[in-house]
């Protein structure tokens, strides 16, 4: 079953979100236009213009793993306090990485889609580590996802996260209210929400084709074949 997310009503200043974040008050509460793939393989092809609204990035721009010409092409909406899209990574992802987007077949865009302040601060955190640790920091806040969004004090347990990833409790707080990652969070979010229709978590966007909630590899396996076929 997939979480069911509210559309986007507004944002906070990030004053408001840091100071809420750094209180502790809180219990449960995270490039540029890319192309479309060029090398396609025969067989079933994407939507051309469909493709090539969904590949519009936010401000902040995209996350990606794989080949920039793999013939496909996978963008996924999560929230980092999904319970669904923490089971994706933990059980389906490394099959599919290791299947398709380590050998070159497909690409995998990640992106942001936050549904409370908590996912929203582990969101910004990501953000703010460096290009190699993003993908690192983001798996180990699934993994240990019960553990800091669960927690009494989240903010304890996911700074004690963060500083794996070479954080400082100042830098950790500077992230916090960083205007621009806020912002583009929000509007990455909105822009799924309003004209790609994300109101759920997992989302997946396979050459355009979008699927919600979390599948078994074998369902990839009939989503990606057909556009690898020669």
């Amino acid at each position: 079953m997939t979480a069911r997310l509210p559309l986007l009503t507004g944002s906070k200043s990030r004053r408001s979100l840091a100071k809420a974040l750094l209180a502790g008050g809180m219990t449960l509460g995270l490039a540029a236009l890319s192309t479309a793939p060029a090398a396609m393989a025969q067989g079933k092809k994407p939507d051309a213009a469909k493709m090539a609204e969904l590949l519009k990035a936010s401000s902040l721009g995209d996350k990606v793993l794989g080949k920039e010409d793999a013939p496909v092409t996978i963008v996924e909406y999560a929230s980092l306090t999904c319970s669904h899209c923490a089971a994706f990574h933990d059980e389906t992802f490394p099959k599919l990485k290791e299947k398709y987007i380590d050998t070159g077949k497909v690409r995998l865009i990640f992106r942001e889609f936050p549904f409370d302040p908590l996912s929203t601060a582990a969101s910004m955190i990501a953000r703010c580590s460096t290009e190699a640790r993003y993908f690192p920091l983001v798996s180990v806040f699934f993994k240990q996802q019960q553990g800091w969004a669960g927690s009494d004090k989240p903010l304890e347990a996911m700074l004690a996260i963060a500083r794996q990833a070479g954080f400082t409790q100042e830098s950790f707080e500077a992230c916090l209210k960083d205007q621009k990652i806020y912002d583009g969070l929000n509007e990455q979010k909105k822009r799924g929400a309003e004209v790609h229709g994300v109101n759920a978590t997992p989302t997946f966007f396979i050459n355009g084709e979008k699927k919600s909630g979390n599948m078994p590899i074998e369902d990839f396996d009939k989503l990606i074949e057909p556009y690898l076929k020669p």
